[in-house]
């Protein structure tokens, strides 16, 4: 099956599903759809279709893109027109998450699976509320229980909303903790003594001890009178 054939049908399947497809899914619904002929799509051929969609709708002339987010293949609209969008959406598109609610998805991304009372132990806070949002909004899952802590508590990690919702396409291309925290690394403050005042301390200082006279070394005696040393007078 040649690529000129299968591109067109990709592109419409991506564009009219309603949730990201893997190349393993295209691969699927492109054979169902030519299940009558005897020569079938292959996965390579599937991706190097995909690598040319991307490209395609790379260009500056395009408003969207086709980008692997969620878990797989999604037509997407360039960040550029995010304020024309979000007339047309109101305040649906401007919804944000609580900085509570970001704090403890955070650490169900980075520690998942994960319980609620770990999750609690590193926030310091009880995270009821925010857990029962995040399940709302579909952000996290419960992936089961833990069945060696006490009374088998559920677990919790991210779901795939998750990385549609952050426009990742699975939980690796979270950024390293130590690149997270790279800017707030605090360096060493050196302290001087003109931070304290206005007058130029070191100079005056340098200044000083250039000014201090420096000890000279005692001559020797050059006469007898000078060199003698005074005696008592005799007695009578």
């Amino acid at each position: 099956m040649e690529l000129s054939q299968i591109i067109p049908h990709i592109e419409v399947l991506i564009f009219a599903s309603e949730k990201p497809l893997t190349a393993a899914d295209i691969l699927e619904l492109i054979n169902n759809a030519f299940g009558f002929m005897e020569e079938r799509a292959t996965i390579q051929q599937i991706n190097t279709a995909l690598e040319g969609i991307r490209e395609k709708y790379s260009a500056e002339f395009y408003p969207f893109e086709v980008k692997q987010s969620g878990g797989g293949w999604q037509f997407l609209t360039k960040s550029v027109y995010h304020p024309t969008i979000s007339q047309l959406n109101g305040d649906k598109f401007l919804k944000r998450l609580s900085n509570a609610a970001l704090e403890t998805l955070s650490i169900i991304a980075y520690k998942q699976p994960i319980t609620k009372g770990e999750i609690e132990a590193i926030r310091g806070v009880n995270s009821d509320y925010s857990i029962q949002k995040l399940l709302e909004k579909e952000l996290i899952i419960i992936s089961g229980r833990n069945e060696h802590l006490p009374g088998r508590p559920l677990v919790y990690a991210t779901s795939q909303n998750f990385m549609d919702y952050f426009g990742i396409n699975s939980s690796g291309d979270l950024p390293e903790i130590k690149e997270v925290l790279a800017d707030q690394i605090v360096e060493a403050t050196v302290v001087k003594p003109e931070d304290f005042t206005d007058w130029p301390v070191a100079e005056e200082t340098k200044t000083e001890e250039e000014s201090v006279p420096t000890e000279e070394p005692a001559t020797e005696a050059t006469s007898a009178d000078e060199s003698a040393t005074p005696q008592p007078p005799a007695e009578a």
